[in-house]
């Protein structure tokens, strides 16, 4: 599994200068987006489970966090804008469902 592993990296490895600056670019990326992605998806796993627990009022206190981390997602790429919308109508949906 490991040796799979090592030569596909090694086929796969960048030769060029500008190849090589693009992945130096794409790994920091990467950082930001699974950042990006943590904040979003953790603060709608709370608030489904605030819903759940029939917690209502804490949740509502939570969705403008909610729409900080879901426009600031949209804002650097990792989703687009309409995914950014989908998002918070249906989180906000949930929320005046169980209230």
């Amino acid at each position: 599994m490991r040796f799979e592993i090592l030569i596909f990296r090694l086929k796969h490895m960048p030769i060029t200068q500008s190849a090589k600056k693009a992945l130096r670019g794409s790994k920091r990326k990467r950082v930001y987006n699974i950042r990006r992605k943590d904040a979003v998806s953790d603060i709608l796993k709370k608030i489904k489970k605030l819903v759940a627990e029939k917690k209502v009022v804490e949740a509502k206190a939570m969705l403008p966090s909610a729409y900080q981390a879901i426009d600031k997602a949209a804002k650097i790429g990792y989703i687009k804008k309409n995914n950014a919308s989908r998002k918070k109508s249906r989180i906000s949906a949930l929320i005046k469902k169980a209230s």
